[in-house]
């Protein structure tokens, strides 16, 4: 359903997103972390569930990261040892910079018989040494791998220095990308800005737009407030002011997310672009990931009246 949903370009694709835990965490420890992560979303009703490759990013900010950066299990591997009985297409991240041509021709180029789905992302910065890039990942996987659906990731606070996120989203499209997830939107402003950009650049074109799915992640403390802050997300001055003085930092959160969320499907709708809608916790904390379970079902009645409401 998942492939036929992106080919199809549909609005309210609805995926939710887990990090692999620490590579140095015992078996035993990590087969009990993936029984809890499979028997929080089955049953969701998701679409697909991302696994996220998570890089170190120390060379995009010179802040000290809030909490240590410690390498995770691989994605791919994590998928298939661990969560092989969650029936439920599994979208990769896949860090491309840390492969060589050699190692990422390999991968790509395997289990070719089945469905696959990844989001290829580049370096974090202009600073990080990569093995390889963006344009060869993406030639190579459609060299290697017709059944591999390629995503790509968007980022709208890029759009409001350089004012070229639709399009650098266009070229990767054009580069094979089907689908497209934000990071964790807050700024509501840039993100209709992209969309906006994005929505006309293609009418002029005549360019058909692909999906693109907006990230939500609870926030439950002004630590975790303090993390996102640091990995880039954009959080305006009087949306953090809501947080910090909200009696309770975590529902305020949800509450923004969802009305966040709400207004950008709706402006999607309007104009055809087919809106969707990834859930995670940047927190390990059970009260965050919780609320994530939480904000999953909320939007999925957004998507559904407005889904309904637009045939």
């Amino acid at each position: 359903m998942l492939k036929q949903k992106i080919s199809n370009k549909q609005p309210g694709i609805l995926t939710y997103g887990i990090t692999p835990p620490k590579l140095n965490t015992v078996s035993e420890k990590v087969a009990e972390i993936s029984q809890k992560q499979i028997e929080r979303v089955r049953g969701l009703g998701l679409d697909g569930l991302i696994v996220y490759d998570v890089q170190e990013e120390a060379d995009r900010v010179e802040e000290e990261r809030p909490f240590p950066y410690l390498q995770t299990i691989d994605p791919n591997d994590y998928c298939k040892t661990y969560l092989h009985q969650l029936d439920l297409p599994k979208i990769i991240y896949r860090c491309v910079g840390k492969n060589t041509e050699a190692q990422f021709s390999e991968w790509v180029g395997s289990d070719t018989e089945e469905d696959r789905f990844s989001v290829f992302v580049g370096a974090s910065s202009s600073k990080q040494k990569v093995q390889m890039g963006l344009t060869d990942a993406y030639r190579l996987a459609r060299s290697l791998n017709g059944n591999l659906t390629m995503g790509g990731v968007v980022i709208p606070e890029r759009h409001i220095a350089k004012k070229d996120e639709h399009l650098r989203t266009v070229t990767k499209a054009n580069n094979g990308c089907k689908f497209f997830v934000s990071q964790a939107t807050y700024n509501v402003d840039a993100s209709k800005n992209f969309l906006s950009d994005y929505y006309y650049h293609c009418r002029h074109h005549q360019i058909e737009m692909v999906p693109i799915l907006f990230n939500l992640a609870p926030c439950g403390s002004q630590k975790t407030l303090q993390f996102m802050k640091w990995l880039g997300i954009s959080i305006p001055r009087w949306l953090e002011n809501e947080l910090i003085h909200s009696n309770d930092i975590l529902d305020k959160s949800l509450a923004l997310s969802r009305d966040i969320f709400a207004e950008l499907f709706d402006f999607g709708m309007e104009k055809g672009i087919p809106i969707g809608c990834s859930v995670e916790s940047v927190s390990t904390r059970k009260v965050e990931i919780e609320a994530s379970i939480q904000l999953v079902n909320e939007i999925k009645t957004i998507l559904g009246k407005s889904v309904v409401h637009s045939q």
